[in-house]
């Protein structure tokens, strides 16, 4: 336990003594700034390894270099993750807008690596292109070397900028179907929506920004008929093509639940532009 304690407290002092120049990680707690980890710092401070993955977003075979996620999070916020942190919520957020929330519980497990250098990049150095859209998924991609961590249940965001601890409720308040009774189909919609949807779209402008907000100025349900709306979900090609994923593992009742939680929000709209325009002069 002593030698733990000792890694923490060098990781979190090397972490404060990362240059300016760093590419930077943000460590946040209920939207105050914790501390930011350089790169530089990190790399002195972790026990970095080369790592093989079956990275999903690419579609095959992937080498890195990489830190193990526990000892990040030590040195972001001062402790490793224990278990009085397995209900805890954190955010994780990329530059390019995506935001994707995982338990204390997930970020616990072993095989959570976080990489910034691509060692298997068939053009040469630097990271290979990544998704439809061919970005660069620099400087700090989180991936996962378990054989069972590859699915949807699992964060792999790239281009990462932030990590917050913040409960949901806090962070996206205008999210929740408050009033709807406990186990509605609304409750049920709400927690797909809150581990397939919010990553990439928002609601009432809080959310992920990669997609569309589904709820202002207008909701989804009030200009697509469900059968549309059920079926893209489910497989957003046979539409357009665009970076949305497939979701052919809801189940019709699911599927149902997000529509009974996209009306529910429809009733409940919070318009961000609006709520600005309240507090102006």
């Amino acid at each position: 336990m002593r030698s733990r304690a000792r890694r923490v407290l060098l990781l979190v002092a090397l972490a404060s003594a990362a240059r300016a120049d760093d590419a930077t990680l943000r460590f946040e707690r209920d939207g105050q700034l914790v501390r930011e980890l350089g790169l530089t710092a990190l790399r002195k401070g972790c026990h970095e390894a080369r790592i093989e993955v079956d990275d999903p977003n690419y579609g095959h075979r992937k080498t890195y270099l990489a830190c193990p996620l526990q000892e990040v999070l030590a040195a972001g916020f001062g402790a490793e993750l224990g278990p009085g942190d397995a209900d805890a919520n954190f955010f994780l957020r990329a530059r390019d807008g995506y935001t994707k929330p995982a338990s204390g519980a997930r970020l616990a497990e072993s095989g959570g690596h976080l990489a910034f250098e691509d060692l298997s990049n068939p053009q040469g150095k630097g990271w290979e292109p990544i998704d439809r859209l061919q970005a660069d998924p620099g400087p700090f991609y989180l991936v996962w070397t378990g054989a069972g961590q590859h699915g949807a249940d699992y964060p792999w965001p790239y281009q990462l900028a932030v990590i917050e601890r913040v409960p949901f409720e806090r962070a996206f308040p205008h999210t929740v179907p408050t009033g709807e009774p406990e186990g509605s189909p609304a409750w049920v919609g709400f927690s797909i929506f809150r581990s397939e949807c919010i990553s990439c779209h928002a609601i009432n402008g809080e959310g992920g920004r990669i997609g569309p907000d589904l709820n202002v100025p207008r909701s989804i349900v009030e200009y697509r008929p469900v059968e549309q709306i059920e079926a893209y979900i489910r497989d957003p090609q046979t539409f357009r093509y665009s970076n949305m994923p497939p979701h052919r593992h809801l189940s019709e009742v699911q599927l149902d639940g997000l529509v009974a939680y996209f009306r529910a929000m429809s009733q409940r709209k919070s318009d961000p532009g609006k709520r600005t325009d309240a507090g102006s002069p």
